[in-house]
């Protein structure tokens, strides 16, 4: 969700009916609000397909708006698309913004006077560093060994990550019932038990160490989010 000339938008990966395993047909629904109470449906954002899911946004210093965003039907990489007003999208070609190894959950934030991404590889979390928004360096995972703390196991998953002056915060989920975070076996009815769909959100500090960013997501830390 980001604040643009007075009016809130939310881009929101949406996808039809209730489900026991991930499937159905995945889309980001972009929807607004003067109040964050009463939402006005705006429609699909016209992407790279209609596969898409996992949008992260940010303002250029120019006022552009880009999003990043996982696109299944291209690998499940991460593509990237601008916008002036929020509402119409343009993309140059299908490369995506990060290729590789498939991933998902991108999230794009600055820090430490640099801009950064982290995607979630489902075995940890990986960071990329970039200076303009348009190439972006690979750096190593975070939360890919299993935590210390109740139900910080085995990985942690798809995060959010929340600046507050010189301090970092990555939100981040885990299936503390899974012995690696992809174990989703199904019963006789095909569904998956509680037991391996049960999540908890948990939140550790980011540190910039030596051009990068760690994470000790046992290490102790003061969580503090200011009101404002």
């Amino acid at each position: 969700m980001v604040f643009n000339n007075g009016t809130y938008h939310m881009f929101v990966a949406y996808i039809q009916g209730v489900r026991g395993n991930w499937g159905g047909h995945a889309r980001i629904a972009h929807y607004t609000s003067k109040d964050m109470w009463d939402w006005k449906f705006e429609g699909f954002p016209q992407l790279t397909s209609e596969k898409v899911i996992d949008p992260t946004l940010f303002q250029l210093p120019d006022k552009t708006w880009r999003i990043w965003y996982k696109d299944e039907d291209h690998g499940s990489h991460t593509m990237m698309a601008s916008s002036k007003d929020l509402n119409k999208w343009t993309y140059a070609g299908t490369e995506p913004a990060i290729g590789g190894n498939g991933h998902e959950g991108p999230k794009v934030f600055r820090f430490k006077d640099y801009y950064w991404m982290v995607t979630d590889e489902w075995h940890g979390m990986r960071v990329y560093r970039s200076e303009d928004l348009n190439t972006w360096t690979r750096q190593g995972l975070i939360l890919d060994v299993p935590g210390k703390r109740k139900d910080d196991t085995p990985t942690g998953a798809h995060g959010d990550v929340v600046v507050t002056g010189d301090q970092a915060y990555v939100i981040y989920f885990t299936h503390p019932g899974r012995k690696v975070h992809s174990e989703s076996p199904v019963n006789e009815d095909g569904i998956q038990p509680y037991s391996i769909r049960r999540s908890s959100i948990q939140v550790a500090e980011l540190k910039f160490e030596n051009g990068t960013l760690t994470c000790d997501r046992d290490a102790p830390f003061d969580f503090y989010l200011p009101s404002k």
